[in-house]
């Protein structure tokens, strides 16, 4: 499930008023659940037994297989975590001093449909392994990719500017550049 959940981007979500990143990893033997305000980070992960037994708990009206309740779990938090959350699902959230409790209320065949993730706070190696590394693999690409497109704006206005030299002007006026300005755009790219 982890590795899994390596493989799956932060996404923007709210729970009640609450603004989080979070990311998840759902199949048949269990989930993972890792959410972050950016100040904190929290997780949960549970297997099949764990979910039938507070499946138990929460919807005792509710008799499905644990396979097809995580598998609507899932149904039902990953269009959130797309952006396109189903409008009949909602989300609250509670900040205890033991960690963060989000609540989750949907319906399945026209039941009730009731979850609590029960999320604590997460290790500092899995916060630096889905936040911290990436983040700063991230950051690392970006300053490449920059300096590549600097270097790059450098030789195109060498190469228009032996044009000119040469002789040659533009058909249309509204084409012209100014030459590129390193240091300026350096300057500007930090304070931003």
């Amino acid at each position: 499930l982890e590795s899994n959940l390596l493989t799956q981007p932060w996404a923007s979500v709210c729970f009640g008023e609450s603004a989080f990143l979070a990311k998840a990893s759902f199949r048949d033997t269990g989930y993972i659940l890792l959410i972050s305000d950016l100040s904190s980070v929290w997780y949960e992960s549970a297997d099949a037994e764990a979910v039938r037994q507070r499946s138990k708990e929460l919807n005792k009206r509710l008799t499905v297989h644990v396979s097809s309740f995580l598998h609507r779990l899932g149904n039902l938090v990953c269009p959130l975590l797309t952006g396109e959350p189903d409008t009949a699902t909602s989300f609250s959230c509670h900040r205890t001093a033991s960690g963060l409790k989000v609540h989750m209320k949907s319906d399945l065949s026209g039941l009730p449909l009731y979850w609590d993730f029960h999320c604590c706070p997460a290790p500092v190696e899995m916060v630096s392994r889905h936040l911290v590394r990436p983040l700063i693999r991230m950051s690392l690409a970006l300053q490449y990719q920059v300096q590549e497109l600097t270097s790059l704006l450098i030789q195109k206005d060498a190469e228009i500017e032996d044009y000119r030299e040469s002789g040659a002007t533009l058909s249309r006026d509204r084409l012209r550049t100014e030459p590129f300005q390193e240091k300026m755009f350096q300057q500007n790219f930090m304070a931003e």
